[in-house]
């Protein structure tokens, strides 16, 4: 595998990675994908296919955790490696803190899901508002919106989502340190051509 020349992403930190690599003068080139894609997976595995076979000719690092059930299948076939990491939340926080916060309960929201949540979860759970906040009930404790250093103030979009989903909002301030390591440590593996 050559050098990557692009970054091919989920949407849901788009504002992080272009600061990253303008930050570091990394000389890639980024494509981001719509992240409420996450709750199709037959578009998900479309849009990224379409993606990687519009851009085979360049070489790609994908900016994606193991958000379906063929990720690595798909990536395999395209010859392209991902940032490691279960999801957007883990690689962003790091393994650990992402652990730790998901056994206690939480519901991870950044900003793009919180400014777009009709959308994305009204696509999956439309008609009674008391269905969505049991099922998000049953299985979480809390609501955990994540501020990044890139985040513009999401606050009353994270407050519609908690009254909606009628979990309790809790907010955490992240840095992109997290990301940035993982970021340049993918590069660096997609550089060296080790998969």
């Amino acid at each position: 595998m050559s050098e990557a020349e692009l970054i091919i992403g989920c949407g849901i930190l788009k504002k992080e990675i272009r600061y990253l690599v303008e930050k570091n003068g990394w000389q890639q080139g980024m494509m981001f994908l719509p992240s409420a894609l996450h709750v199709d997976f037959d578009r998900l595995q479309n849009s990224l296919e379409k993606c990687l076979q519009l851009h085979r000719a360049e070489p790609a690092i994908i900016f994606y955790g193991a958000c379906h059930p063929r990720m690595d299948q798909i990536l395999d076939a395209a010859a392209v490696i991902r940032t490691p990491g279960q999801n957007c939340v883990d690689i962003y926080l790091g393994h650990e803190m992402f652990c730790r916060e998901l056994e206690q309960g939480a519901f991870f929201l950044f900003e793009d899901w919180a400014l777009h949540w009709k959308e994305i979860v009204g696509a999956v759970m439309p008609g009674d508002p008391e269905i969505m906040r049991s099922i998000f009930r049953s299985a979480h404790k809390y609501l955990l919106a994540i501020r990044t250093p890139c985040s513009d103030d999401f606050s009353a979009a994270a407050k519609a989502v908690s009254e909606m989903t009628s979990l309790e909002l809790r907010w955490i301030d992240a840095g992109l340190e997290q990301l940035e390591a993982n970021l340049a440590a993918t590069l660096a593996r997609a550089k060296g051509g080790i998969p």
